[in-house]
């Protein structure tokens, strides 16, 4: 598999070098999650580099209005990353040869012959946890040229933006193990074992932990004054002067107070999952400053998402090239809006119970009206990260464009359902005219709303029996 894989990336190679010698325009096409913002940022800067006349845009979703839209653009070559799985017989017949698939999401078998499609799951790679689209889009930037390895770090960023830390202790496996090994090598990612809260090196302790929603801590989680009493009852000091002291500031010993302190207040819940989980590897930026929402690999993946999720990518992928002066101030106060967002949709899915139906096996929850279709991956994640749902499948719906339906679906901690969520979404999506697809625990679909009940009721037959 790894040679089939290395004769794949070198075809990418050659295709790229006779567009660039022919002085053909290429256009990036990328997906708005922090996957799809570093994948297009680490392909983009690796053409840029060989000086290939490249362009990037991001969207919500690969479709056939959209394969109609590339089919009319003057760009001479179309790379699309963290997208475009089961749409190869249409890009065939709407564009020919010019086109490239870089991505990991599950594609149907007749695909696998395709050339053009450069997917993880060909090689025998598990594209759901062992390499993300910007791991894909590194080894073709490495293909190209070899000095690409700088770009490792941003793939680190990629993978833990799209979850795939889910080794013992959060460590990573397979290829996203062998690009991390790389990135700290060349000094550019620093792996230590830490407490993991969200905001390592920029959000005040007690945000820090009111924020931490995996694991999600019942009586804690969005619990900001409980938080303050927890770390109180620490002794330890929560501030250094008139500045708040954040996770990074801690000693080993500090560290280990706070850790016992929200022990003993999980007392009665799965306390001893929830300090498993609060201890793992950490992934940091050691050349960005101190106190930046860059320097901690997971807050950054957190910034891109945001961007993505709120419609401004653009400032996302400036960041993943380098811009470090008007997009970085632009980025942080984007991170800001988009937790208050998360914080707000949360709330209100909790408070209004009539959107949740949940039974023995999965959680149904409608939140038209309520959430963004931009948005229904991260709220779904969240609500499956809720310890009352372990076990449980979440799917949540909501509003989409153009008189449509949006799908999110998440398998939760420790799941042992043994259903395949990609072939879920992907069958009844196209049995009713939509589009879907994914991860074995994370995928989603888009139906017509006239289709919605019909949809749902597939959903209810099938959520326990859809396997791979």
């Amino acid at each position: 598999m790894e040679k089939k894989l290395q004769e794949s990336l070198s075809y990418f190679s050659d295709k790229i070098s006779d567009t660039i010698k022919a002085k053909k325009n290429i256009l990036v096409t990328t997906h708005i999650d922090c996957d799809g913002i570093t994948s297009g940022s680490i392909i983009s800067k690796a053409l840029i580099r060989e000086g290939a006349r490249c362009t990037v845009r991001t969207t919500n979703e690969f479709s056939h209005n959209l394969i109609h839209c590339l089919q009319k653009e003057t760009r001479d070559l179309h790379v699309i990353t963290d997208l475009g799985g089961g749409f190869g017989k249409e890009l065939d017949q709407k564009i020919g040869d010019d086109w490239i698939v870089l991505d990991h999401h599950q594609i149907p078998d007749e695909e696998k012959d395709n050339q053009k499609v450069i997917n993880a799951w060909k090689f025998g790679i598990d594209g759901g946890a062992e390499i993300c689209a910007g791991g894909m889009t590194y080894l073709a930037a490495t293909a190209l040229r070899k000095e690409n390895k700088d770009l490792s770090g941003i793939a680190v960023v990629s993978a833990l933006g799209d979850r795939q830390d889910q080794g013992n202790k959060k460590a990573f496996t397979g290829k996203n193990s062998e690009i991390a090994k790389t990135a700290n090598e060349l000094g550019i990612v620093d792996i230590d074992l830490d407490l993991l809260l969200v905001g390592r090196e920029t959000r005040p302790l007690v945000d820090a932990l009111a924020f931490t929603s995996q694991p999600f801590i019942e009586g804690l989680t969005w619990n900001r004054d409980a938080c303050l009493a927890v770390l109180n009852s620490t002794g330890i000091s929560l501030k250094n002067g008139a500045r708040w002291r954040v996770t990074a500031d801690l000693d080993q010993d500090e560290k280990r107070q706070i850790i016992e302190s929200i022990t003993q207040f999980s007392q009665g819940q799965n306390a001893t999952q929830i300090m498993d989980e609060l201890i793992g590897y950490t992934y940091t930026f050691p050349r960005e400053d101190k106190r930046s929402f860059l320097r901690d690999c997971r807050e950054f993946s957190t910034m891109l998402n945001s961007c993505g999720r709120i419609s401004k990518s653009g400032v996302g992928i400036s960041i993943c090239m380098g811009d470090r002066n008007k997009m970085l101030q632009e980025g942080e106060k984007i991170l800001g809006e988009y937790r208050s967002l998360i914080r707000d949709y949360m709330k209100a899915i909790g408070n209004e119970r009539w959107r949740t139906n949940t039974n023995q096996d999965y959680i149904m929850v409608n939140a038209e009206g309520l959430v963004p279709e931009t948005m229904t991956g991260t709220i779904s994640s969240l609500i499956a990260g809720s310890p009352k749902n372990v076990g449980k499948i979440v799917i949540l719906r909501t509003d989409g464009s153009e008189g449509t339906v949006k799908f999110s679906s998440r398998k939760s901690n420790s799941c042992k359902l043994n259903v395949n969520l990609s072939q879920l979404m992907r069958n009844g999506a196209e049995k009713f005219d939509g589009i879907g697809g994914g991860h074995d625990a994370a995928a989603g679909a888009k139906i017509t709303k006239d289709k919605l009940d019909e949809f749902l009721d597939y959903l209810e037959e099938n959520v326990t029996k859809v396997q791979s």
